[in-house]
């Protein structure tokens, strides 16, 4: 979800490559991830927070076909990749008393109270985020519980907005969970019928998560992110794409995201 992507029709009469699998390419100085997969289209996409660029492409494409089709976006790829060096980010959090956490958009400052008990993590004053921790709790330690926090607020939120949407998509999911993921705001098994949203849209504002889940319930009519899934977000959710763009643009967290 959080990448910039498009997809590409294949260049006909392309010849079948028996390699398979993924390589590293570089085109006019840009490293680019190849995936061959039995895939009907050339999928480009480019990844946060430095703009990885990755494609998935059908495994009868010749590598020529493959840099043509990423020669021919390197304008939309480079201003993508402007886009993510431009995102504002945290620098990395140290969990001591001070230090300002996003909350659905709202930041707060953060209130190290160390006493003998069980970890919480209290909002006060709609403005302070209290998180009582034992005498001597390790950062690490304290950012666990920070996070389980986290997993707990967005886990409340998600079941009244699958109550509410699911009748109007008419599509019905099996199973959902929270994690983090590396590179996606959510993800959708549409044969299993299941799907994931980001631990960190606990952070973003509450529009955000909405748009992630409308995203998600739409791919179970459609897969691909193609004319028919836009169709469809315009009809059930016309402001998506801003609510897409506030999300692209809020400060990314300072971990070290992984492909």
């Amino acid at each position: 979800m959080s990448t910039n992507s498009l997809t590409l029709d294949p260049a006909p009469n392309s010849a079948p490559n028996p390699a398979a699998g993924t390589t590293a390419i570089v085109i006019r100085d840009i490293p680019v991830q190849v995936m061959r997969k039995p895939i009907k289209n050339l999928h480009l996409g480019v990844y946060p927070p430095d703009g990885q660029v990755r494609v998935s492409a059908p495994e009868h494409l010749t590598d020529d076909n493959i840099r043509l089709a990423v020669i021919s976006r390197l304008s939309w790829i480079r201003k993508q990749q402007a886009a993510f060096q431009a995102q504002p980010r945290q620098s990395a959090r140290e969990m001591v008393s001070g230090e300002s956490h996003y909350l659905f958009g709202q930041r707060y400052r953060l209130e190290v109270i160390e006493r003998r008990g069980r970890h919480e993590v209290v909002v006060k004053n709609n403005s302070t985020l209290q998180l009582f921790v034992n005498p001597g709790t390790t950062p690490a330690n304290r950012t666990r519980v920070l996070i389980e926090w986290y997993r707990q607020q967005l886990k409340a939120r998600i079941p009244p907005l699958l109550v509410f949407w699911q009748p109007i998509i008419g599509q019905q999911v099996s199973a959902w969970g929270v994690k983090k993921m590396k590179t996606k705001w959510g993800s959708c098994n549409s044969q299993q019928r299941r799907i994931w949203l980001n631990l960190e849209l606990a952070k973003k504002p509450p529009e955000c998560l909405e748009y992630v889940m409308v995203h998600e319930l739409v791919h179970l009519l459609e897969r691909h992110h193609n004319d028919r899934f836009k169709a469809l977000m315009d009809e059930f959710l016309p402001p998506w794409r801003i609510r897409r763009d506030l999300l692209a643009y809020a400060p990314l967290g300072h971990e070290t995201w992984e492909h």
